[in-house]
């Protein structure tokens, strides 16, 4: 097993130029080897589930020296939503970018995209993080622009400016921790910081890191580039970003450098707790009033990740070890969840606007009667990031709620409680417009889409209600995660 762990990189690297040699010969090689590859890589992620604490060696060289990949269960749960994701993505993708030129080139950006996350959830150092990192934000770049219209082009050129400021931040943060512990693995410098003590410069390094992941994750004051940048990508590119980029480089590094590495204060669970909440209260009000789907969509996982992050907060604050771990595994599920709600929305959006060529909700309706299967999916997935039981949003929320009102954070938990009522009215409009009411002369020639997309669909929403469904099964999992986050043992230090 333990030699496994380099495949999650080496194989997409490796085949994102290899799909680009194999399609001079044939365009459908692309296909077959993306898909074999993500498929691959699932099946590696699910395998992990059961193999504890591991650390690889890169060139059998010890840390602080040598590159250390390190496995956990924290790490294990973010594998888990990466590679699965981008399965069910490259799935749906198959017919969806038939409509595309230059299909190779998307899947090569996507293989690098998958490799650079996974090395971000996989690095033991910052530098290799922040290298990883980069490969997955320049992948995402392009992408998003990948369309190449005037409006795509403009949104991945503003992700990218916002990208770089943020990628300089978390870089000056890198240089001012080396220069202050002499150390780039992040188990030496924690052992470092235990030893000989925080010195004042390591509060600038909070700010940058606290900045730069802040707007790699989207978390409101730094969310600008999310609204155009999700709406603007390929519907399976839209999933990516919003079920899985946003967390592996943002709330994972934010978790894993600030729990993990440096040990979190009172201050700065404050600082998380607020953000957490700013960014749920902000991103759903700014949902209420759009009319473009994906660009609703996108808001939402502005709110989402803000129910992640006030989970890490109370996991700061709480002074009782039992509510600290509760906190941090409702955003750990809450984390999981998002992933399989919101790509599904985001899949079910572009299923949406490949059969009826329009995002606007209203143009459309009753599409129940001519598409079941994208309309149902859409349902269980509105119904699941509403939080309504037994679907699987219901029982994160209800974890990061419980956690909130046992820390004392009575006015926390009525916010928290509040954002999710205004949700269930957001997604009430999608319903209204989209799925039912009278279906329009226009769309009554729309058919379903192709079987791939409406199996990546079907997926998610059984996903859905069986996490839901299963959540007693895995409570003790994202609990053990959420203590050895709390106590700071993600390393063997």
């Amino acid at each position: 097993m333990l030699n496994l762990i380099p495949l999650f990189v080496a194989v997409p690297m490796g085949l994102a130029f290899f799909t680009l040699i194999t399609s001079k010969f044939s365009k459908r090689t692309s296909d077959v080897f993306t898909f074999l590859g993500v498929s691959f890589l699932a099946y590696l992620a699910v395998r992990l589930i059961t193999a504890g604490n591991l650390d690889y060696m890169v060139g059998g060289w010890k840390w602080p020296l040598g590159i250390q990949l390190h496995v956990d269960k924290l790490t294990v749960i973010l594998l888990l939503i990466i590679n699965v994701v981008a399965f069910l993505a490259t799935l749906y993708a198959l017919s969806y970018m038939e409509r595309y030129t230059a299909k190779p080139k998307f899947y090569a950006l996507l293989l690098l995209m998958i490799a650079g996350m996974n090395g971000v959830v996989l690095a033991g150092d910052l530098f290799n993080l922040y290298v990883f990192l980069e490969i997955a934000s320049l992948a995402s770049y392009a992408l998003v622009g990948f369309g190449v219209e005037s409006e795509e082009l403009e949104a991945s050129f503003k992700y990218l400016i916002l990208g770089g400021v943020a990628s300089s931040m978390i870089l000056l943060g890198i240089a001012i921790v080396y220069a202050n512990t002499g150390s780039l693995n992040m188990a030496d410098i924690a052992q470092f910081l235990s030893t000989h003590g925080e010195r004042s410069s390591i509060y600038f390094v909070y700010a940058l890191f606290l900045m730069g992941f802040g707007l790699k994750s989207a978390m409101v004051p730094f969310h600008a580039w999310l609204p155009d940048a999700h709406p603007s990508a390929p519907a399976p590119i839209s999933a990516m970003l919003s079920g899985v980029l946003i967390k592996a480089l943002g709330i994972y590094a934010i978790a894993r450098i600030f729990f993990g590495m440096f040990g979190v204060n009172e201050m700065l669970g404050w600082i998380m707790l607020l953000l957490g909440t700013l960014s749920m209260v902000v991103g759903v009000l700014l949902a209420l009033g759009q009319y473009d789907i994906k660009r609703q969509l996108a808001y939402h996982s502005i709110s989402q990740m803000g129910y992640v992050m006030t989970g890490l907060g109370v996991g700061a604050l709480a002074g009782s070890p039992e509510v600290a771990a509760l906190g941090i595994a409702g955003g750990l599920f809450h984390a999981i969840n998002h992933a399989t709600f919101k790509t599904s929305l985001f899949l079910c959006a572009g299923a949406i606007e490949y059969s009826t060529g329009t995002r606007d909700m209203r143009k459309l309706g009753g599409l129940y009667k001519r598409m079941p299967f994208t309309s149902t999916a859409t349902s269980v997935a509105s119904l699941s990031i509403a939080g309504i039981p037994p679907f699987n949003g219901f029982w994160s929320k209800l974890m990061i709620v419980i956690a909130l009102f046992q820390a004392k954070l009575y006015v926390y938990a009525a916010i928290t409680v509040f954002v999710s009522f205004v949700t269930l009215l957001s997604f009430i409009k999608l319903q209204k417009f989209c799925v039912f009411g009278e279906l329009k002369p226009e769309m009554k020639s729309v058919k379903e889409v192709p079987v791939s997309m409406v199996i990546a669909l079907v997926v998610l929403a059984l996903l859905c209600l069986g996490l839901g469904l299963g959540f007693p099964f895995i409570e003790g999992f994202l609990l053990d995660a959420a203590s050895g986050l709390k106590e700071l043992l993600v390393f063997n230090i």
